[in-house]
């Protein structure tokens, strides 16, 4: 009986191992057995060292695929960072209407259904070995670069300008309540500038504040009502339902809004407190559109970059065709292979089959 032939376990070696291998061949002149088993050996080695090369280049294209994922997944992740920082700079100060709430929680869902796209990308290439035809990997990173492109496209042409936009109507609105507060300094000892409440003017602090409560207990409804000004800003009140406590709108050129409390004197505080925020508030708009701006410059410059495995790409894919159209596996030269052979007219002739000893 002939003897099995155990498979050998594959062995994947480090470029530099492949040397040895172009260190010598197997040579021999002669064709007899010894020259055909010496011919066999060298085609051994040259499939091996081809095979070792090539599985060494796959990995590298491991390599490159996961970090172009992880730069993808940056940008998602940078979005959904900017929402949470607006977030909790704007709703404990009731800033933002339920739409805008509602369309800033969807757009955080669009990113989040975008990293979970990058990682299932990623689960999928997790496994080199069971990959045979790397042109597929390449042409998914290709797709996967393309969606982002498309991604850095729509943000340059509406996301960014829209941001930049929105930063410029705080740095307008900022900078011209900022002058306004500037105008109307507090004074005295109290540190404290007159109020006006329903036509009155209060110069005490005191009478001020509980005054601003009485008006606030006349005006129990959640539509906001102008009561008065201080400090050169129109003043509303309403009650907050969802807290349960009363609301003030110093009306600016912007609208900022105070949770007020029980206590007389601690909510002309606050009220004071919430005016001395607008200067950092509009350096804070300032950068914001700073860095916009610099993310625009950056996101155009990524656009602009070539895909950079596209000789690659087009290197494997005109490989893969060849061996298609070799092994006949496209379908118009796929033979039929339910068809019966043509029968011959002529009869083989008939031969005795020869006798081995």
């Amino acid at each position: 009986m002939p003897k099995t032939r155990k498979e050998a376990t594959p062995c994947i070696l480090h470029p530099a191992a492949t040397a040895p291998l172009k260190a010598f061949h197997v040579v021999y002149e002669n064709k007899d057995e010894l020259g055909q088993l010496c011919k066999e050996f060298e085609n051994m080695r040259k499939q091996l060292e081809e095979n070792n090369r090539a599985v060494w280049h796959m990995m590298e294209e491991e390599k490159a695929l996961r970090a172009a994922i992880a730069h993808d997944i940056r940008s998602p992740l940078s979005v959904l960072k900017g929402y949470q920082e607006m977030l909790l700079e704007f709703v404990p100060e009731d800033t933002l209407d339920k739409a805008q709430l509602l369309s800033m929680l969807e757009k955080g869902m669009e990113q989040i259904e975008r990293m979970n796209g990058f990682v299932e990308t990623m689960r999928q290439m997790s496994s080199l070995e069971q990959r045979t035809i790397h042109a597929e990997n390449i042409q998914l990173l290709r797709r996967t670069r393309a969606t982002s492109s498309y991604d850095l496209e729509d943000k340059i042409l509406k996301y960014y300008p829209k941001q930049v936009k929105e930063y410029e109507e705080y740095i307008e609105g900022y900078s011209q309540d900022v002058k306004l507060a500037g105008q109307h300094q507090a004074v005295g000892e109290e540190k404290f500038c007159p109020m006006t409440l329903k036509g009155v003017v209060y110069t005490e602090k005191t009478d001020a504040g509980e005054m601003l409560l009485a008006v606030c207990k006349e005006n129990p409804l959640s539509a906001p009502v102008e009561i008065g000004s201080y400090r050169g800003f129109r003043m509303e009140v309403y009650y907050d339902t969802l807290n349960a406590h009363y609301c003030l709108n110093l009306c600016g050129k912007m609208k900022h809004t105070v949770s007020l409390g029980t206590d007389a004197l601690g909510n002309l505080t606050r009220i004071e407190n919430e005016i001395a925020k607008f200067p950092a508030r509009l350096d804070d708009a300032k950068t914001k559109k700073a860095e916009t701006l610099e993310q625009i410059e950056n996101a155009k410059a990524e656009f602009a970059k070539p895909f950079p495995y596209e000789a690659e790409l087009k290197e494997k894919t005109e490989r893969l065709n060849a061996l298609n159209i070799e092994l006949n596996l496209d379908e118009k030269d796929t033979p039929v292979m339910d068809a019966e052979p043509e029968q011959s007219e002529e009869q083989p002739e008939k031969r005795s089959p020869a006798r081995v000893r």
